[in-house]
């Protein structure tokens, strides 16, 4: 029998989290449907105002009885304006990466809510349970999105699993019940998957967006420089040709949305336009390293029952 996941004080529940997929691809929609799965369904909340997300979070209530979550990439600059409207709006927990914000801890201790972080070593991760992170996500450079390491899940994971006593989650290249099984083989207590759920019916993308997932090979994804200062991986494209090395696109307008910026390009008009499905020459595309494996654009409930029929 598959073993439930348990974070903090939250109900066991299928040991699958939703990765949270910014800018506006993990929505109310996808998040309620992954929770009405028993998983845990996550909200992106980078890239948000702050009442977009007060309002995403409702509407996911509306939808679902499940747990529902947010992820909260620190170095936005309204990281703590964010995380706060979220427990404010009870949200079931909340997820960040690209750094540790130590007040956070405190904040989700106050109001009973579960804070988990993103690391990629058994160092970040013993500082995470420490200042009172109630699980971690251990990502390798399989994952989509930003990276923060060059070091494979499969390497890292039973580092991180032999280093704290708080729950485990595997991030990074994780798409069918094989990845599945291979990573609560190595420990896990569970797994977060991304670019699977960007490709479902029920993700905000545009048919564009997950067409290109489906028609992907792996030699098409690759990694880039991010204006956050981490690399990214994402599939190649002539927006990736045009970041490439030195080069930079002109910003025509800068709204100060992260802490630091390198200025390189504007990574929110990118994302924004990659979830619309026009510009892509002006598009950025995050994707995991496997999206090759992808052949199809489901909905969440099949996704869920291949993966218990596989299991």
């Amino acid at each position: 029998m598959l073993k439930k996941l348990k974070i903090g004080s939250l109900p066991e529940c299928f040991p699958i989290i939703q990765g949270g997929m910014a800018i506006r691809i993990s929505t109310a929609p996808l998040a309620a449907a992954v929770a009405n799965e028993g998983g845990i369904g996550i909200i992106a909340g980078t890239g948000m105002s702050v009442e977009e997300l007060r309002n995403e979070i409702r509407k996911a209530r509306n939808l679902t009885n499940g747990i529902i979550g947010v992820n909260v990439l620190y170095a936005v600059s309204q990281f703590a304006s964010l995380v706060k409207a979220a427990i404010a709006e009870k949200i079931d927990l909340v997820i960040s990466g690209a750094g540790i914000s130590r007040d956070m801890y405190a904040w989700g201790k106050n109001a009973g809510v579960a804070i988990v972080s993103i690391v990629s070593s058994a160092r970040l991760a013993k500082i995470s349970e420490k200042f009172g992170a109630a699980a971690v996500v251990v990502e390798g450079k399989e994952a989509g999105g930003h990276l923060g390491t060059d070091r494979p899940l499969r390497e890292i994971l039973p580092e991180v699993v032999g280093s704290v006593n708080i729950p485990v989650i595997a991030a990074g290249g994780i798409i069918d019940a094989l990845d599945i099984k291979e990573m609560l083989a190595l420990g896990a207590d569970g797994v977060q998957m991304g670019t699977r759920f960007a490709a479902s019916q029920e993700s905000n993308a545009c048919q564009e967006f997950k067409d290109l997932y489906v028609k992907a090979d792996i030699d098409d994804v690759i990694l880039v420089k991010s204006p956050v200062g981490l690399l990214g991986r994402a599939i190649h494209s002539e927006f990736t040709d045009s970041i490439a090395g030195d080069k930079e696109r002109k910003i025509s307008k800068c709204n100060e949305c992260l802490k630091q910026c390198s200025k390189k390009y504007c990574i929110v008009e990118a994302l924004n336009n990659a979830l619309i499905g026009e510009k892509f020459d002006k598009a950025l595309i995050f994707a995991g390293e496997r999206v090759d494996k992808i052949k199809e654009i489901l909905p969440v409930k099949k996704i869920f029952n291949d993966i218990l029929n596989r299991l």
